[in-house]
């Protein structure tokens, strides 16, 4: 269920160090994110919105009957509690998100963990690279982003995160950054077919956004 948590993180550790291409503090808030946007798209969590007994904008829990998995399932308990805002979701996700999505990767044998040094290797490439190409067609030719897809364009590009995965010249940057901000406010909700799911999750990206640049 935590597919975009996890596209996230196995294009992060797509490099021949084996190591996450953001640092530290970033990459533990947009990885926790992630986390809540595979939520938002299982439709298990929503903004709140004028005229409900929550205030607006603070990030609820909906009854789903989907299972929840290793990397979701923490994310939603703490949101069955009480509703949060958004900054403070992820404030309260970031110490432990990216563990769980670790263990969970290695589990299902994305990566395996190397002790000496602290590295991350990829096991499969199926996976990142399906991502990655789903990535690219979106940014450079402007092919309708898959909802994961845009999901981790919107995360990269709100914390300035893009550079972690591409490099690039000034060209290329002028045109990664304005696509990036394209599919960052929702356009690629209008590119293509999509349903409340979808919906749900470019609202909530759009909390998480401002959340993460703020």
């Amino acid at each position: 269920m935590a597919q975009i948590a996890e596209d996230l993180l196995l294009l992060l550790l797509d490099n021949s160090s084996a190591l996450p291409g953001l640092e530290r503090r970033r990459r533990q808030r947009v990885v926790g994110a992630a986390v809540l946007l595979d939520l938002a798209l299982a439709c298990r969590v929503r903004p709140a919105v004028d005229g409900e007994r929550v205030a607006p904008g603070h990030l609820v829990a909906l009854t789903g009957t989907g299972p929840l998995d290793p990397v979701t399932g923490p994310a939603f308990e703490l949101l069955q509690r009480r509703p949060l805002r958004p900054a403070t979701a992820l404030t309260k996700l970031h110490k432990h998100s990216e563990d769980h999505l670790v263990g969970w990767l290695e589990h299902i044998g994305q990566i395996r963990r190397m002790p000496q040094p602290d590295t991350l290797p990829l096991v499969r490439r199926d996976r990142v690279d399906a991502a990655r190409a789903a990535l690219l067609a979106a940014l450079f030719d402007r092919h309708p982003p898959p909802p994961p897809t845009a999901a981790i364009i919107s995360l990269l590009h709100a914390v300035d995160g893009l550079g972690a995965l591409l490099s690039l010249n000034d060209r290329g940057w002028r045109w990664v950054h304005a696509r990036a901000g394209e599919i960052a406010l929702g356009s690629w909700v209008d590119e293509q077919p999509t349903g409340l799911a979808e919906v749900n999750l470019a609202v909530t990206a759009s909390a998480l956004r401002q959340a993460l640049a703020g």
